[in-house]
């Protein structure tokens, strides 16, 4: 067995399916692309799942990467167990179409034999129990002994997911030796640590049909996994993953930060455990454009942080830290991804900030817990429900055991076992609502693989032209193919050939027109669908039919308008990083004629000064005219001029480049102008954040810029002659109507202060006793919120001991102010619970402190009988 380190382990596997003519793609972005059945890339193939359906033509028919990997199906696991984690890497060697089971099989003995030396007598096979071609490929041509060829079923050595491509496993397993178990657990296929499955291999052969057939594959794939750090585990002759180099540094940081030794106990290694892959989970995630959020992915990334936080308290750690740990993960994970330490300031904001928001959650959870026990004492309980127990997890992020410990200490117990069942419940729900690797609506991406097979590519033209002779190559309606359209009717068009720019990189496709003999209809949306261009048609008159010959054209007027608003997009990135800092990174967008938005990475509001200074420099550009231009390039050359790239995008070999003078150069397929001046002008229209450490620019440029300025030139002369000045004149004019308003409310608050004094020493004379409590009930007239309060204080202060409930009629409301002296408090009576239920009189209600509190209504003839009332209530 050699000794290797994580990175020359992933190099080394790259390497060797190098020699063996596979193409080496960098890892896809955790994000999936155009897979709504995914919420993370979970393995290897994910990104693949178009190459293996048909869908699209793979660059290479062999291929092999390493793949970031997020899951966490099995979270309350990691940490407590030696191989459980969230984030991890996945080696995988891919073929589509090429090789299979001979070729698959030999070069995975051969890898870990000769390049691993692993030991062979430490290496177990299995396979599924009816696959005798892999058991003979094992058998003869590796030549392993029969004993160490385990048959197994279809739940561990056949991999499918609903119908579609499937097919059996064969998996490589390491023994590690007796002194690792010899209970019944530690066998192949165990829970325990002696056998640890290190490859699978998945050959894809069969086509599962609705009608419950395994129809043969015409064209049959190889899919392999092999865990990046169970393997560094073996190699490195460790217990656990995470005493391995890919996670032991980020341990050995924060007991140096800590002052906790790892090994102290379990709890206090299990917290160890759970930072280190958590805080590695949530760098990669970021880096990969995800942010913290309330749903989605977002609240995935949210949910570890709080849970490595929360095992943080068990370090000692009390306020944010997770932040400092980011640095030590790039520098682990810098030899497979050397481009994360470009956003290293990036991701500690967004963990800092993050952090920052939970420890005031924690504050706000605590406070929810104090009024839980609060109803629990008035009620003469002792248990918090698991309904409760759960929300306070659920919404506030509120450990279970954390609220346990607050109520013991309380003297109050919780229903852990409602909690289980609530918990559970959200369990279900997640596994309703998730396909972990399913291939989406497969009928309709039928349809669309089948028209692309027979059919050749739909040859897109619209970089240059906006018109085209060309033909109907399919027609769709309602999911299937059809021979015609009609007029009055709807459906998805393929041509042979179009110059309609599809929806992609946040720019909307084009509209236009499509005409023939005795045939006009509308183009209203172009998407792709298995690398088709699919043409969205409705026919106004006459008829559409397959193979018809027709002519199409863009409206030129939307796609110029569009193209302004995508080149401003790529101006707009770069301002945003000369004024506001290299972390800034775009996030999103949206390209349409009519507007454009622009969403980007950043920790704060961006202030007037620093949004007049991008509006500026984009401006500057465009009046410099620079030439845009636009040519295909390799990804590697692209990057070292270095164009910047959407870091959630997954590029192929070569590229497209547009290029705006010495300015900007950015990775895009999109339509552009030929020159920066031809955009005229660009208008920020507002800033403003939609979510945390992501900020939005919305703006509108050429035409529409300017409609948008005269607009408000004509607003700010009507305001001008509203005030009787000149717009040059008119803040100053404001200013003077701002001071003389300040100054007229200042003296009716004087007023005011007044009238509530005389009015004090005439209620004074109206208290009354009421089985010994001095009761003042009464109404004032005109008085607001504020000098209703202001009343009630004088009054206070005045008086030794009572209950004072106040009552002021304003228009077509009534508020009220209720007060009661600490003796009394402790006596029972409480200002909150009396003035709720006297305002209920009123058609309103409110409450507040036991000491002082206000309500409101809406029945204003109600108020003598809400005050009679509190007479009745003491």
């Amino acid at each position: 067995m050699k000794a290797m380190t994580g990175d020359e382990i992933r190099q080394a596997y790259l390497d060797f399916f190098a020699d063996k003519e596979h193409l080496i793609l960098p890892s896809a972005p955790l994000v999936p692309q155009d897979d709504p059945s995914l919420l993370w890339i979970n393995a290897g193939m994910a990104p693949f799942k178009p190459f293996f359906d048909g869908r699209k033509e793979p660059p290479r028919k062999r291929i092999v990467t390493s793949q970031k990997c997020i899951r966490t199906n099995d979270i309350e696991n990691v940490g407590n167990t030696a191989r459980h984690q969230t984030f991890f890497e996945m080696l995988g060697n891919f073929s589509f179409g090429d090789y299979f089971k001979e070729e698959a099989i030999a070069w995975a003995w051969e890898f870990v034999t000769e390049v691993l030396n692993l030991e062979k007598e430490r290496l177990w096979i299995t396979i599924y129990k009816d696959d005798d071609e892999a058991f003979e490929i094992w058998h003869k041509n590796i030549g392993l002994e029969k004993e160490r060829i385990v048959r197994m079923g279809k739940k561990d050595n056949f991999w499918q997911i609903g119908t579609g491509p499937c097919g059996p496993c064969s998996e490589i397993h390491y023994d590690r030796g007796e002194e690792y178990g010899t209970g019944p657990e530690d066998v192949i296929g165990g829970k325990g640590d002696r056998f640890l499955e290190i490859w699978n291999l998945v050959f894809t052969q069969f086509d599962y049909t609705e009608d419950g057939e395994y129809l043969p594959l015409p064209n049959k794939n190889i899919d392999t996994g092999m865990g990046l750090e169970r393997v560094a585990s073996i190699l490195q002759g460790v217990d656990s993953n995470f005493e391995t180099d890919l996670l032991k540094s980020i341990i050995e940081f924060v007991e140096q930060d800590s002052g906790i030794e790892y090994g102290q106990d379990s709890e206090k290694r299990t917290a160890y455990r759970v930072i280190a892959d958590h805080i590695r989970g949530i760098t990669m995630a970021i880096y990969d454009g995800v942010l913290p959020s309330n749903e989605g992915r977002g609240y995935v990334i949210r949910r570890l942080l709080r849970r490595a936080v929360r095992y943080g308290g068990k370090l000692g750690y009390e306020e944010p830290f997770l932040y400092r740990f980011v640095p030590v993960v790039n520098e682990v994970m810098s030899g497979g991804y050397p481009e994360l330490k470009d956003k290293e300031e990036h991701i500690k904001n967004v963990v800092s900030s993050e952090e920052e928001r939970f420890y005031k959650t924690l504050d706000q959870g605590l406070s929810i817990l104090n009024e839980m026990m609060n109803n629990l004492k008035e009620k003469g309980k002792d248990k918090l429900t698991g309904e409760q127990a759960f929300k306070l997890y659920d919404t506030y992020g509120f450990p279970l055991d954390l609220t346990r410990d607050v109520l013991a200490e309380n003297g109050f117990k919780v229903d852990g076992d409602g909690f289980s069942r609530e918990m559970e419940k959200q369990r279900e729900r997640a596994r309703n609502a998730r396909e972990d690797i399913g291939f989406g609506s497969r009928e309709v991406e039928k349809v669309f693989s089948s028209i692309r097979d027979e059919i050749e590519a739909c040859e897109f033209i619209g970089y240059s032209k906006l018109t085209a002779e060309t033909r109907i190559e399919a027609i769709i309606k309602d999911g299937k193919e059809v021979d015609s359209l009609n007029s009055g009717e709807e459906g998805e068009v393929i041509l042979s050939m179009t110059p309609f720019y599809a929806e992609s990189g946040g720019q909307i496709g084009d509209k236009g027109e499509i005409k023939g003999d005795n045939l006009s209809g509308k183009v209203n949306d172009v998407l792709k669908k298995a690398e088709l261009i699919v043409h969205y048609v409705e026919i106004t008159a006459g008829k559409l039919n397959k193979g018809q010959n027709v002519s199409v054209r863009v409206f030129s007027d939307i796609r110029k308008d569009t193209a302004r608003n995508h080149s401003s997009t790529h101006l707009l990135h770069q301002a945003l990083r000369e004024v506001l800092g290299e972390h800034v990174n775009q996030s999103g967008s949206l390209v349409a004629p009519e507007r454009l938005r622009f969403d980007f990475s950043h920790f704060s509001a961006v202030t007037e000064e620093e949004l007049d200074r991008i509006e500026k420099r984009v401006n500057e550009i465009i009046l410099d005219n620079f030439p845009v231009e636009t040519f295909e390039t390799t990804l590697a050359e692209a990057k070292e001029m270095g164009a910047a790239a959407l870091f959630t995008e997954k590029y192929g070999e070569n590229v497209r480049v547009v290029k705006m003078g010495d300015y900007s150069t950015e990775l895009c397929g999109g339509t552009h102008v030929n020159y920066t001046g031809d955009i005229g002008l660009l208008k920020i229209l507002s800033e403003s954040g939609i979510a945390a450490g992501t900020r939005r620019i919305e703006a509108l440029t050429g035409k529409w810029a300017l409609d948008y300025v005269k607009e408000e030139e004509k607003t700010l002369k009507r305001a001008s002659q509203r005030l009787s000045t000149t717009p040059e004149k008119l803040p100053e004019r404001i200013e003077l109507l701002l001071e003389k308003q300040n100054k007229l409310e200042r003296e009716i608050s004087a007023l005011t202060d007044r009238l509530a004094s005389s009015k004090s020493t005439d209620l004074l004379e109206q208290f009354e006793d009421v089985n010994g409590i001095s009761l003042l009930a009464a109404e004032v007239e005109g008085i607001d919120n504020e000098g209703l309060r202001n009343l009630t204080d004088e009054i206070r202060d005045k008086i030794e001991s009572g209950i004072i409930v106040l009552a002021s009629r304003l228009e077509d409301k009534v508020i009220f102010v209720a007060s009661v002296s600490e003796d009394l408090i402790k006596e029972g009576y409480h200002a909150g619970k009396l003035i709720g239920k006297v305002a209920k009189i009123t058609g309103g209600g409110g409450g507040g402190r036991p000491d002082l509190a206000q309500a409101g209504g809406t029945r204003t003839d109600k108020i003598k009988e809400a005050l009679a009332e509190v007479k009745n209530l003491i």
